[in-house]
């Protein structure tokens, strides 16, 4: 029987990750458009709009792990009665240590 998660349950670390990387590439996106930011002669607005198109490029990658990381109902290679190859292997295994919480013992 399939487990039914609810909401934002798999694949958080993705999410936080674009989210955070879109507040900090629009951060500098704007402050380099809208803020005069001149030493010693040189302007280095520039910089902060080209980092900050690059930054929100990188989230774009985390969008993407997260949305393709909360597909359902897709059956693997190995479901349909294939071997898994070596790539399937380690996506499985990636996906794993994302999803599952970690156990914390504490000492008795």
């Amino acid at each position: 029987m399939a487990q039914h998660y609810d909401g934002l349950s798999h694949c958080k670390l993705a999410l936080v990750f674009a989210i955070l990387m879109d507040l900090l590439g629009v951060s500098a996106l704007l402050v380099g458009v809208f803020a005069p930011l001149e030493i010693k002669g040189q302007d280095f607005g520039d910089l902060l709009v080209y980092s900050g198109a690059l930054l929100m490029l990188m989230s774009l990658g985390g969008w993407v792990m997260w949305y393709s990381g909360n597909l359902e109902g897709l059956t693997s290679r190995k479901e349909l009665g294939g071997t898994m190859g070596a790539m399937d292997r380690l996506a499985r295994s990636l996906s794993r240590r994302i999803r599952l919480p970690r156990s914390h013992s504490s000492p008795s």
